[in-house]
Parts: structure tokens; sequence; C-alpha cells
């Protein structure tokens, strides 16, 4: 899908005033330089108190998931690129779980994703798993700039293709390559966890839906929802994502967020 990236100041108010929900990837849209700042703390708790319910849709880990559910000012996680998503019950203090795959499944992906890890650590040089990698239940990620590199265009092609070779799933975000096997993407999941936990049906209700996202594997996000935000450091990749969003903000990584938060709690 081809858009013109639109500057978020030019959003109509009406738009913006519609909005139910806000869905926001993690890596270089909440983050800056791997740490999230206390104004994108306390964007996600104004969301929140104004009636607008927030939740990252991230390729991070089950286990920074659970914490992210738990400790986070939001009404849950979408993990592991849509294989997962965990929703606190902070009143029954339980934990809901949910994944694309059952039980078994799960564990015979393992099984390939170990295997395929060495051959994608051995044909790459500089290629390192991800320091999170013990925390993940269904992917493979393989760091390429959090605590390596940042490697070639080359290598995470490289990367990329070895994972396609196997049948397995491959996105690129900003500091990675994660690699599954399955069918399923950030998307689908958020079409589920939506559905289930809000009422909200995506295709629907899609103009009252916000994404704010920075990389490749946002695409889907991108191209699905209409109000669709990047934040402005999205422009060093755009020519890698196969779907843009609408608009684009002026500040970068979590200052984004910001000016996202501020924009829906303007017109309120």
């Amino acid at each position: 899908m081809t858009r013109t990236l639109r500057p978020l100041a030019e959003m109509p108010a009406s738009d913006l005033a519609r909005v139910r929900c806000v869905l926001t990837d993690i890596d270089d849209t909440l983050t800056i330089d791997g740490q999230v700042p206390a104004a994108a703390f306390a964007a996600m708790e104004h969301l929140g108190a104004a009636g607008i319910p927030v939740i990252p849709v991230t390729g991070r880990p089950a286990g920074w998931c659970d914490m992210i559910a738990r400790t986070w000012p939001v009404a849950g996680v979408i993990g592991e690129n849509g294989a997962l998503a965990f929703r606190l019950d902070r009143a029954g203090r339980r934990m809901h779980r949910v994944y694309v795959d059952d039980g078994p499944t799960r564990i015979a992906n393992r099984r390939r994703l170990d295997a395929l890890a060495e051959r994608i650590l051995t044909g790459v040089p500089g290629a390192r798993l991800s320091a999170d990698q013990a925390y993940r239940e269904t992917d493979l990620a393989i760091d390429f700039a959090e605590d390596v590199g940042p490697l070639p265009v080359a290598s995470i092609a490289a990367i990329v293709s070895l994972f396609e070779a196997a049948g397995a799933t491959a996105k690129v975000s900003s500091i990675h390559v994660n690699g599954w096997f399955g069918a399923y993407d950030k998307l689908t999941m958020a079409r589920r966890f939506l559905a289930e936990t809000m009422a909200i049906d995506i295709d629907r209700d899609r103009n009252e839906i916000v994404f704010v996202g920075d990389s490749p594997n946002d695409a889907p996000m991108f191209g699905h929802f209409p109000n669709a935000i990047g934040v402005a450091n999205l422009l060093e990749m755009r020519d890698a994502c196969l779907a843009l969003p609408a608009w684009i903000t002026d500040a970068l990584r979590s200052d984004g967020f910001v000016e996202v938060t501020e924009a829906l709690l303007n017109v309120r």
C-alpha cells in the first residue's frame, strides 16, 4: 500500500476525537536508547485516565509481556509479533494468557527454531541471539542493532533469507530480525484480543483505533488502520516498509508517542 506521509499536526480534530483505543509498538516508539522515559509512561497513564486504553503490540518476549501487563499503565500487551497476548485482571489478581498455537505446537516449533538459530549464527558473521531470547516462547530473535552492530543491510537480508528458506516467517524491527513458524502477525492477534476483551471489531471500527509504530514489522498495522501514525524515525526505514502509515510525527521515538498523546487529549 502506498501512502503519502502527512504531518500529524494536519490530522483533523474530528478523526482524533473518535479514537477509542491506542495500539503501539515499544522499541524506538515508546523508548529512547532502549529506555522508556517518564514522559512516555505518563502519556500512557493520561490516555487511560481519559478513557483511551493503551495496548503495546511488540516483538518483545513473553517474559517481558508478563511484566508489562502487570506493571505498566496498559490494558494488556500483545507480544512476540502476535503469537500471544497477556491481560491482567487486577481485581481478580489473575493473568489471562492467549496463544495462537497450543502447547505441543509451540514445543515442536521451538526445536525447529533452535536448529535454525545455529545455521543463522554460523552463516551471518556478527549476528547474535537477542539478549531476551531466553524469555521467548514462540519465536527466534536475531540481534543486528541492539547489543551488536549495527550490521549492514546485506547481513539483515541474509538473516531474513535463511528464515524464509526454512519455511519461517521473518520480520525486521529496528533492532532484531524475528522469525517464527506460523501465519500470524501483530494484526491477527490485535483483531482477536480487541474483540475478546473490548468488544472492538478492528475491521468495522478501524477508524476508531490509532496504531503508533516505527519499523517494517509494523507494516500490517500501518496498512490496516487509516489513522496509523509513524514516529519520525520511521523515515530512516521507510523504504523497507511494505505499508506506510497515513501520518507522521515531528518528534522521534518516545517524544513522537508523547506528541500523539497530546494530539488525542487536546481534542477532549
